[in-house]
């Protein structure tokens, strides 16, 4: 109904308009101590075994509040469905939670999964944090479920799950319209209005923030990352759980980038898994945990994230040891010298612009612990 085209990213309320007025808006994230790039974190609210998800979620605040005060730049969730050891299933409402506890980190979704959701629904659900938080928030959309193909069957209603991943584009227009409220004239919904939105600047005595979340395209392979070039956006890829495309989707992203009113040139952030520790040792015992969870997911089994303890003690199949080997080979993992230099050669390899480190571990403790440690690695600044 509404494929969005490049010409309609203007810079009005687009989240930032090219060069400089982007970087006010926060795409584009500035390095802070001696990192290279910005730094930001993905949070996935895991919940390990013996722990709630009420202490999950005390424990992302307490890590967008650590990670704030130690200059990281954004803070991003991410929507997942019936995994028991994963919190996030909802999005806007973890931010709006996230929100109340911080002041100036950047907070967004890494993203949305939008076949799942109604256009309108997001853009009134964006809408209303970027009034809570005015100025910091990301939208940033994914084509996949996040979930399982029945999961996905009863987020949607009905059995064609190609359906929404096919029609991507055109939900992509369609939310984009609702977000800058720009339907055409003639068009079915010219006159439905997402709310809070840019209607109420035009309603008798109405003032709006001529700010809106600024959209970021998420991928795993080469559609996302085609199509956020294509149409000149910010692109956020899933080396976390696909590094051997990384490159290749960044290629295909840079090539074809075409300049908008969002973004003068490319711009793209990766997602990393890495767990810095007080030694090897450690480290290693604290990214077991998330091997052995991802294991039991691939295998039909998903359940909460696993103790140190019981991951060390599990008797791995020959078929799960190489499956482990393969997973903790893109898991950048040790003392902080070592995540470090991990992070920083994956940037060099990459190019990326930005790095969004994910810490998967059993406990909050070790997750804060990390992104300390760290920071302090790049020098940035101490918390307060």
């Amino acid at each position: 109904m509404d494929e969005i085209r490049g010409d309609e990213t203007r810079s009005d309320a687009r989240g930032g308009a090219s060069g400089g007025a982007a970087d006010s808006d926060g795409i584009r994230g500035a390095a802070a101590g001696t990192a290279a790039v910005a730094l930001s974190v993905l949070d996935l609210v895991t919940v390990g075994q013996g722990r709630t998800a009420t202490q999950a979620l005390r424990t992302s605040v307490d890590i967008a509040k650590l990670t704030e005060s130690r200059g990281f730049h954004r803070f991003w969730v991410a929507e997942h469905h019936s995994m028991p050891g994963v919190a996030s299933s909802s999005p806007a409402v973890i931010l709006a939670h996230i929100a109340a506890h911080t002041e100036r980190i950047r907070l967004g979704s890494g993203g949305v999964m939008l076949p799942n959701h109604a256009p309108l629904v997001i853009a009134e659900q964006f809408g209303t944090l970027e009034a809570m938080a005015p100025g910091r928030i990301d939208l940033g959309l994914g084509r996949a479920p996040g979930t399982d193909g029945a999961t996905a069957a009863a987020l949607r209603r009905g059995d064609r799950l190609d359906e929404g991943a096919e029609d991507f584009p055109q939900q992509l227009g369609e939310l984009v319209r609702f977000l800058d409220d720009d339907f055409p004239d003639g068009h079915p919904y010219r006159r439905i209005h997402a709310v809070p939105g840019p209607v109420q600047a035009t309603s008798p005595g109405g003032v709006q923030s001529a700010h809106r979340p600024p959209v970021w395209l998420l991928g795993s392979s080469g559609f996302s990352a085609r199509l956020a070039g294509t149409l000149g956006l910010p692109f956020a890829f899933a080396h976390h759980f696909s590094a051997q495309n990384t490159i290749p989707a960044l290629d295909l992203y840079r090539e074809s980038f075409r300049p908008s009113g969002v973004l003068d040139a490319p711009y793209a952030l990766i997602g990393v898994s890495a767990l810095a520790a007080d030694d090897e040792r450690e480290a290693r015992r604290q990214v077991l945990t998330g091997a052995l969870s991802m294991v039991r997911l691939r295998t039909g089994r998903p359940g909460l994230i696993p103790s140190p303890e019981e991951a060390e003690a599990y008797d791995f199949s020959p078929m799960e040891r190489e499956f482990v080997d393969g997973w903790l080979a893109d898991v950048i993992h040790g003392t902080a010298d070592e995540v470090r230099g991990g992070l920083d050669d994956l940037a060099r390899r990459t190019g990326a612009d930005e790095l969004m480190i994910t810490a998967n571990a059993h406990g909050g403790e070790a997750r804060l612990r990390s992104y300390d440690l760290i920071a302090d690695a790049y020098g940035l600044p101490a918390a307060r």
